[in-house]
């Protein structure tokens, strides 16, 4: 069942998947759309999931999932990774590609393979100050939270000395 997002509670499941580009507007409703009619059906073992989604900076899609009711099963977690799959072919796009990443370079959103993350780090082209996108967080609270962080406060911060 589909919910509002900002009524999931802190503890809700999180996914997000980041997306080697911005997404147009016309792809941020189609997205909406196809976002909307897929968590309305999602189910695990038969139980509707109370489930919302955020597009944040029309560059990632970030799902949450309220287990108190109903959590996601195997079944229902392939469902949603082939729903994000299918959503790459429509689009053209990369958003299960766990080893890049998006940092913020001024009001822009920065994509970079994790090697090259590495050796601008390295070459001090990023900072332990620069803003990055931890995609590890694992709950809304953790979301709302830790997700735009400097990279000392991420796993993105080993990379910087």
């Amino acid at each position: 069942m589909l919910v509002d997002f900002t009524l999931l509670p802190e503890n809700a499941r999180i996914w997000i998947y980041q997306c080697n580009r911005s997404f147009s507007e016309e792809e941020i409703v189609e997205v909406r759309s196809s976002l909307q009619d897929f968590l309305t059906q999602w189910t695990a073992h038969g139980q509707d999931l109370n489930a919302g989604f955020e597009l944040p900076y029309n560059r990632f899609i970030v799902i949450g999932l309220d287990q108190s009711m109903a959590s996601a099963s195997g079944c229902s977690i392939d469902a949603s990774v082939h729903f994000i799959q299918a959503l790459e072919q429509k689009f053209g796009v990369d958003l299960l590609d766990k080893m890049n990443v998006s940092y913020k370079h001024g009001e822009y959103i920065a994509y970079k393979p994790l090697k090259d993350f590495k050796k601008m780090a390295k070459d001090k082209a990023v900072s332990k100050n620069t803003v990055v996108f931890n995609n590890l967080v694992a709950t809304k609270g953790e979301y709302v939270e830790h997700w735009e962080v400097p990279a000392s406060e991420s796993w993105h911060g080993r990379f910087m000395k």
